[in-house]
């Protein structure tokens, strides 16, 4: 069976990406960490904590511009299409 996704969420959508992006930035910022902690590199420790916060804040709203975008064309054009199948639940 087909089905279109006509409209997302553009809020829910933002704030999901934004904490995912919080999440997928702190491995950077160890690895920006380690040199700056050992004295190889002058990164200002400002910019380490502010970096995930950034991040995520720059995560949540282009992530809120793009669903926006996308409930406007979607409107126009129709959505994405998948196909979908009942399957049995395991036990």
């Amino acid at each position: 069976m087909k089905k279109q996704v006509i409209n997302v969420s553009a809020m829910q959508a933002a704030k999901v990406s934004a904490v995912l992006y919080f999440v997928c930035s702190l491995p950077l910022l160890l690895v920006l960490m380690v040199p700056a902690l050992i004295g190889q590199q002058q990164f200002p420790m400002l910019f380490l904590v502010l970096m995930p916060i950034l991040y995520a804040v720059l995560g949540f709203v282009m992530t809120l511009i793009g669903a926006w975008i996308y409930n406007q064309v979607a409107a126009r054009v129709g959505g994405f299409e998948f196909t979908t199948v009942e399957v049995a639940e395991r036990s």
